[in-house]
């Protein structure tokens, strides 16, 4: 059993204070009918933060946009009935000694008419593609970003108001903000458009209004990935430059915490060096990072083939995570299907008892436990 006392530090970055390093990753459950977190919901944040998660991101939450929503029974950001239900998770996950950030999302192209709220409405996207030259939705106008935009620094405000601790930004996995980000999906010819930097803008101006929805002490995260669910071999840049050209405008917009998400954290992201992805965001801005990417588990939850999604694993040992975290390459780890499996992996890691864990199956999918 490795030493655990680092992943185990609390830790204070800015003005997030955890307990430890350990981070539940957002999953998507759809365990929300109407859209609002209920009894079931809140037992299952509880749960974890009993099990000793320092920081909790929720699962993706989707904002007010009439386009913001793919799947049925995902629960809202928005409104009296929803945000209460938030509320009570909350409340919930700091009575268990837990913190506690929502992760805001706009699904964008992925979207497909028919599910609630939204009805008919098609999937937005900078040009209409959820897929490289597949034009299957809207193209968005200056008024719709403009509208996105006030939605996400509205649902920010929101989290701060009702006692969230931070707030995470879904920048990632091809969802709306990564399709502009992406050349394959964002061919538009004005400010949007273009290279990165250009297809930057629009993150950076959620960013921007977040950030001045929730004020300068209120700790804002962004996720962000390589992979798309399109294309998990997509990058969006190739070297240490680009990426560092493509990260910091958004921490001087106001990130203070990058969320590098990849399918497994022990691949290095560059020729040359054994940083991943998180390390070298890091390394190159400065800000605090969180790692994700098969933590504890045996194998990645997306294979290649694109067969299967979050597929069962084994349990497996934490020793080169625990290295890692000790050479500081990264600030906090974020774990997702084994704590689906064992709501108390964190406990269980930082005591030693890492050896009965369970595997992670699909049946566990199939409740909320």
């Amino acid at each position: 059993m490795p030493d655990t006392k680092t992943l185990n530090d609390p830790v204070a970055l800015g003005p997030l204070e955890l307990r430890n390093r350990i981070v539940m990753a957002p999953m998507t459950r759809t365990y929300s009918p109407g859209n609002v977190p209920n009894a079931k919901v809140i037992e299952y944040y509880r749960r974890r933060a009993a099990g000793g998660v320092g920081l909790i991101v929720t699962e993706g939450t989707f904002i007010d946009h009439k386009a913001a929503i793919a799947y049925p029974n995902v629960p809202a950001f928005f409104g009296d009935e929803a945000l209460a239900g938030w509320e009570k998770v909350v409340e919930a996950v700091h009575a268990e000694g837990g913190k506690i950030a929502p992760q805001i999302w706009h699904v964008g192209a992925i979207r497909k008419p028919g599910v609630n709220p939204g009805g008919d409405t098609p999937g937005y996207s900078p040009s209409g593609m959820v897929k490289p030259g597949k034009v299957t939705g809207h193209a968005m106008t200056q008024e719709d970003i403009d509208e996105v935009v006030a939605a996400f620094a509205k649902a920010a405000a929101s989290a701060k108001e009702i006692g969230f601790d931070a707030v995470e930004i879904h920048g990632a996995h091809g969802y709306l903000i990564d399709q502009f980000f992406w050349d394959g999906t964002n061919v538009r010819e004005d400010e949007y458009g273009g290279d990165l930097a250009h297809r930057s803008r629009f993150a950076l101006e959620v960013v921007k209004a977040v950030r001045a929805a929730v004020g300068p002490d209120f700790p804002v995260i962004f996720r962000w990935s390589q992979w798309k669910q399109q294309d998990y071999s997509a990058r969006l840049v190739e070297t240490p430059e680009e990426l560092e050209a493509f990260v910091q405008p958004l921490a001087e917009a106001g990130v203070d915490i990058f969320h590098c998400s990849t399918r497994r954290f022990w691949e290095p992201e560059f020729e040359g060096s054994d940083l991943n992805l998180a390390g070298w965001v890091k390394k190159l801005t400065g800000k605090p990072t969180v790692t994700v990417g098969s933590v504890g588990l045996n194998a990645d939850f997306l294979p290649d083939d694109g067969t299967a999604n979050f597929r069962e694993a084994e349990p497996t040992g934490i020793d080169e995570l625990v290295a890692r975290v000790g050479r500081g390459e990264f600030d906090l780890v974020a774990v997702g299907r084994a704590l689906i499996a064992n709501p108390d992996w964190a406990n269980r890691v930082l005591s030693g008892e890492y050896g009965d864990m369970r595997p992670y199956t699909k049946d566990m999918l199939m409740t909320l436990d």
